[in-house]
Parts: C-alpha cells; structure tokens; sequence
C-alpha cells in the first residue's frame, strides 16, 4: 500500500491525535554526532514528520540550545519544534538540565495555555523529558506514553564508561510506574525494562526504529570515494558518537588482526568539541597499534552526506557495547553497504548473518577481525547485493513506524487511561 493510501486510511478510519512530544536535552533539530545529540534526535525529528504527514499534530517541546534558535521551527505538515527557555541558553550536560526541568514544565504549560493548545496524549523521550511528561500527565489528564532510547540500569550493568547517576534510575522507576505506556525498540529492551525495572509486561509494547530511505540510498562506489578523495584501497566506516561505550578503541584493535593482508582505511565520523578528550585518546592508541596513518578521525558529518560515506566503504562496522536500537546498521544497509555489527540492540533483526553482513558475540577485536576480514573479501561483490539490502529494510520505513506508533497512541485512548499518575 503507498503512502497517500495509508494516509487517507488513517485519516478516514481515525481520530486525528494532537500530540505532545517532548525532548527536554537534545534537539531534533541540533548536530548530530555530538555527546547529547544523536540516534534519538533522528527518531523525534522522523517520527514528528511522519506523524503529521498522517494528518496528527505534533508539537515537539525542547530547551533553547543556542541563543539564537528560533522559538519555533516548521518540521513538516502538521509538526513544529517549539524551544523553550530553562537554564542556560546555550549546550548544557543533560545531567545539568534535571534542575531546570521544573522551569522547562511551567514555561510548556505557560506556552499551551497562551495559545489555547489542547493535546489527546504526551510522548516523552528519554528519563529527562519523562520526568517533565510525568508532571503534565497529571496536569493535563492525558495519557502518557514513554520511550527511554537507553536504560540507566542496563548501561550500568555493562560497566563501560561513565556510571549512570542513581537519579536516573530512580526517575525511570517513577516514571514506568506512572505512565500508560512504554515504548521498546525491541524484544530485549522490553526484557531490560521487566528485568531491570519490574515494568509489567502489558504496559511495554515494541516498536523498531526506523529509517529514512529517501535519505538513505546506495551511491556508484567508486563515485562516491572520487568525491571524497579515497583512492581505491578497501575502506572500514565507523558512525557515532565518540564514547567509551561504542567500542571504537576494540575496532582499532581489530584493524591490526586483518587476515589476507588487508589494510584498510578506517574512518571514524562524529564527535564534537565534547568528544576531543576521547578523541586524543584514541589518536594515541592509533599510535600504540601503528595504524595512525590509515585512520582518519572526520568529525561531524551532517546527515545528507551520510550516504556518500556509507557508499564508499566497502563495510560499516558497529563495535558498541550497548545500543538501544542501532540507527546507523539501518542506514548503512539502505546504502547497499553490509554491516559487521556486535548483538546490540535490533542487530539480530536488522542483520540477514552472511548476507547483507555478521554478527558477532561481542567486541572481542579477533572476533570483529574475522569478520571485518569476510566482509571485505566479498566487497567487490556488494553491487548485485544493494536492491537485496534496500527490501529487507522495506519494513523498517518511517511511515511504517509512525502508523505503528499512531496505532499505539489510538490503544491508549481508547482504553479510556485518564493521566493522573
């Protein structure tokens, strides 16, 4: 069914939902690649889109993260991006906004209220803007559905990098306790949150993430690595932030245990001025493992000229230790470029093993190796293999998952959830 079909499905057979979406710490509209900026700012800014293409409202609440930001910004058909003003104007830890989070509340209400805006139900994002969710639900009287996009205990329990502040996780308990439902990317998020956090399983449904693949689409190889100045060497991409919890450091290992004497290029984009100190201590690391010069560090690369790296690399490698999801194994795959991923996330779901790329156990650099090793062997084989990529990710198209997400906002109004907390 195309699009203008399922638009006027939903628009005829449905109520039309005014919606409340709220992403306190991160903008949508903000760099991606940065410490707070990320696969989730992707999800808010899609999801709005898609959602008001299908004929909803959706207004999206987040603090001013530069002074010059407009108060609003036109997303699309029937969405707009609403900054308001708590604490700093300007790029703040996202630990720093919990104080300002009250401020945030009554500045939202404040705004609603001069404009006589009435919403049908509130979709908070991440524990920050639950919190904020949370108060409005009772406010309001509206249901409040909830999408964490990373759990505190979870990365906890992996125990790489910085440790989640029990704040956190106190707040994520309250909040799955009071809101009508919690959105899972996937079945072993939705495992987490009953695991972790006694979250009744009837109140978490699952729902993927999703990808743009207007955006997203396969660019000729050797094109695309003219346009980038790559020679015709086999060419390794890494996409994300640049944090301990990604396991950049255990693909540099790997870079090293390459079998048929291969020596790539590895490519690492993302990071931001936030990201220099784990950024010099990877450059010397490169030292150490003598692979300094065939890694180059790009910085941010803005989201339309994703596709142009992920064409030109003969494999997209995600080394992470914890993904709630993983966006980038999506976007490299609508690219026509295989994956060598760790089991994070929907990588089990995304990743066809064998075909469109390998998962591994975990980011043991001789595990990544071997397969690094496999997918560039059969890289000059990759062609005939793009259309395959492209329908098995037909499924995970953002209209899909906004009609799934609509389909979950109607459930709870029609269960007649009243958002007293």
């Amino acid at each position: 069914m195309g699009r203008e079909a399922r638009e006027k499905r939903i628009l005829h057979n449905e109520k039309p939902l005014r919606i409340a979406m709220l992403s306190a710490h991160s903008c949508p509209v903000g760099r991606l690649g940065t410490r707070d900026t990320g696969g989730m700012s992707v999800y808010v800014l899609e999801m709005a889109r898609e959602l008001g293409r299908l004929g909803h409202r959706v207004d999206v609440y987040t603090r001013v993260h530069d002074p010059v930001d407009k108060l609003i910004y036109e997303l699309g058909q029937n969405a707009h991006l609403i900054h308001l003003r708590a604490g700093e104007n300007g790029e703040m830890h996202k630990l720093a906004v919990y104080p300002h989070l009250p401020d945030f509340v009554r500045r939202l209400e404040d705004y609603r209220r001069d404009n006589d805006l009435h919403y049908d139900l509130i979709y908070s994002h991440y524990w920050l803007s639950a919190w904020a969710g949370k108060r409005l639900q009772k406010w309001w009287r509206v249901p409040h559905m909830v999408m964490f996009h990373t759990l505190g205990a979870v990365k906890n329990a992996v125990g790489v990098g910085a440790k989640e502040p029990e704040l956190r996780i106190k707040t994520e308990h309250s909040v799955i306790n009071s809101c009508h439902r919690v959105i899972a990317a996937t079945e072993k998020e939705k495992a987490d949150l009953i695991r972790h956090y006694s979250a009744p399983a009837e109140k978490v449904s699952v729902v993927p993430c999703g990808v743009n693949l207007d955006i997203f689409r396969p660019i000729d190889k050797k094109e695309a690595r003219s346009q980038l100045g790559l020679n015709g060497d086999k060419t390794v991409v890494f996409v994300g932030r640049i944090e301990p919890l990604k396991g950049i450091d255990r693909l540099m290992m790997a870079m090293t245990y390459l079998e048929n004497g291969y020596r790539p290029r590895l490519l690492v984009i993302g990071g931001g001025e936030n990201s220099r100190h784990e950024v010099e201590r990877l450059r010397k690391l490169a030292e150490e493992l003598r692979i300094e010069d065939t890694i180059d560090f790009l910085g941010l690369i803005k989201q339309p000229d994703l596709p142009l790296f992920y064409s030109a690399a003969d494999v997209c490698v995600v080394p992470s230790y914890y993904e709630s999801f993983g966006l980038v194994a999506l976007e490299s795959l609508a690219c026509g470029t295989p994956v060598v991923t760790t089991m994070v996330g929907g990588a089990e779901d995304i990743i066809r093993h064998g075909e469109t790329g390998y998962l591994v156990a975990d980011n043991d650099p001789r595990s990544l190796a071997d397969k690094i090793t496999l997918a560039l062997s059969r890289s000059d084989n990759n062609g005939h293999l793009a259309s395959a990529m492209r329908t098995s990710l037909e499924p995970f198209g953002w209209p899909n998952i906004a009609e799934a997400i609509a389909r979950e906002c109607h459930a709870l109004l029609v269960s007649g959830t009243e958002g007293t907390g």
